[in-house]
């Protein structure tokens, strides 16, 4: 990070300094809130968690070399502490302070993106466009909450000329804090679905949450939104920022066209808003990531960069994220699919035709789902919905796994035009016992489930049976 001194970050987080000989100490280590993480220079952040406390492992941050803690209660440890009434809050104004810093060398560029789908994908592809034109720095994973979006903002120094921002939600106004501590300069709303809808409280709090993405940007800012999606359409009325359009249609300045996909990946024609056009072969499985791809294209041509980088970038790409359509196995002809790092009806929709689209003639594909969490009121009907999908898109073999997943299972049995089969446990160990026995050489496995339901590790397991 940017050099500060203990006393300005002191005076940054509304701290009181104790064991601290010399305030005057700089610090330009990185910020953690995980003790594992921590290496000799480094800030920890005793954060309490739903499940323990971090004041329990500052002891361990201490001996891996960290020489500031911030804390809630003071610790008999003999390390410099910075006592705090909430050690998240800090956290975030330490991060305020430091991107403020950063931005007044004016050089740093802040794209941020949100949306209830392809938040990732999307930071990624836009993390490889910028670093190849200059220094960037992105999440490490899904770094996207109020702990996760300041520890990544954290990590800037004075020659960063890029932050990528990954800005999540479930609830109105988290967005506008992340906001408050590092303003985009570009904002990117990808979509609006229902993710996180039980939580919201309804699709049109999920709206409001997410147009806060936009509606605190200037005229010197850009808003890059989806023009396929009617409700990032319509944030287009609550900002003051130029807007570059994304998507599939004609009315989208940044569009792909001539798409197709495969088991490879996709290709289509990338056009950018100047109007230049470039072939694209995207090798992140699924057609649905064009659209991330779209939304990192046009975000990176506002920002300077020409369409033989954004495309040479986007063409590097195999994998979105671990778990996000990654492919495994390959054994016997064995194709597994885990996209079960999280999972909503819609990219549980899009995995599915994902899974259609790229089987070969007379290929067998099997879909392995659980439960789309945190639907609240939509669970039931969502869930059966994607139970008729699985039937409309004659897949061959439907595995549901856990109870709260149930109601995919009922709705493909109800429907009498499917020549398919469906089954249903309650774990996923005796889903890989279930599937160990049932896959075939040449199958096509998709795994997909939200986080809760942690098939993930399932998926993990069947590439592994099934790798080289």
């Amino acid at each position: 990070m940017i050099a500060m001194t203990i006393a300005e970050i002191a005076a940054a987080t509304d701290a009181q300094l104790l064991r601290t000989p010399d305030a005057g100490l700089v610090i330009t280590g990185l910020t953690h809130t995980d003790s594992r993480d921590v290496t000799p220079g480094d800030v920890f952040v005793c954060k309490p968690g739903e499940f323990t406390d971090g004041h329990l492992f500052a002891p361990a941050a201490a001996e891996a070399g960290a020489v500031l803690l911030i804390v809630e209660r003071e610790l008999d440890i003999d390390v410099p502490q910075l006592l705090v009434d909430d050690a998240v809050i800090a956290l975030g104004a330490f991060a305020t302070e430091l991107v403020s810093r950063v931005r007044a060398l004016g050089t740093l560029k802040i794209v941020a993106v949100t949306g209830s789908n392809g938040k990732t994908t999307t930071k990624n592809l836009l993390r490889t466009i910028l670093s190849a034109v200059g220094p960037t720095i992105a999440p490490r994973a899904s770094f996207n909450n109020e702990v996760g979006a300041p520890l990544t903002m954290l990590e800037l120094t004075e020659d960063t000329e890029f932050l990528v921002a990954e800005m999540g939600a479930s609830g109105i106004g988290e967005i506008a804090r992340l906001i408050a501590m590092a303003k985009p300069d570009i904002g990117i709303v990808l979509n609006v679905g229902l993710a996180h809808a039980g939580e919201f409280g309804g699709i049109e709090s999920t709206v409001i949450a997410k147009t806060e993405m936009v509606s605190e940007l200037t005229t010197d800012d850009v808003a890059v939104l989806n023009a396929d999606d009617p409700r990032v359409a319509g944030m287009a009325a609550s900002t003051a920022a130029p807007i570059v359009w994304f998507g599939l249609g004609p009315n989208a300045a940044v569009r792909a066209s001539e798409v197709r996909s495969d088991a490879g990946g996709t290709a289509f024609v990338l056009t950018l808003a100047n109007g230049e056009s470039r072939p694209v072969r995207f090798r992140v499985l699924g057609e649905h990531h064009v659209m991330n791809a779209l939304a990192a294209a046009a975000a990176a041509e506002a920002t300077g960069v020409g369409i033989d980088d954004i495309v040479t970038a986007l063409e590097s790409v195999e994998l979105a994220e671990r778990w996000r359509m990654q492919v495994l196995g390959g054994r016997d002809g064995v194709t597994i699919i885990n996209d079960a790092y999280n999972a909503s009806p819609d990219s549980m929709a899009a995995a599915l035709k994902t899974l259609a689209q790229i089987r070969t003639p007379g290929q067998r594909t099997i879909a392995v789902l659980g439960e789309m969490s945190e639907l609240g009121e939509f669970s039931g009907e969502e869930h059966d919905r994607i139970g008729l999908l699985a039937v409309r898109l004659n897949i061959s073999q439907l595995l549901v796994v856990g109870q709260n997943a149930r109601r995919m299972h009922i709705s493909t049995i109800n429907e009498g035009s499917w020549d398919g089969e469906s089954s249903i446990v309650d774990t996923p160990d005796e889903a890989f016992a279930l599937l160990e026995k049932a896959i075939q050489p040449g199958d096509l496995v998709l795994v997909k489930s939200s986080n809760s339901a942690a098939l993930r590790f399932l998926g993990d397991r069947l590439g592994e049976l099934f790798s080289w």
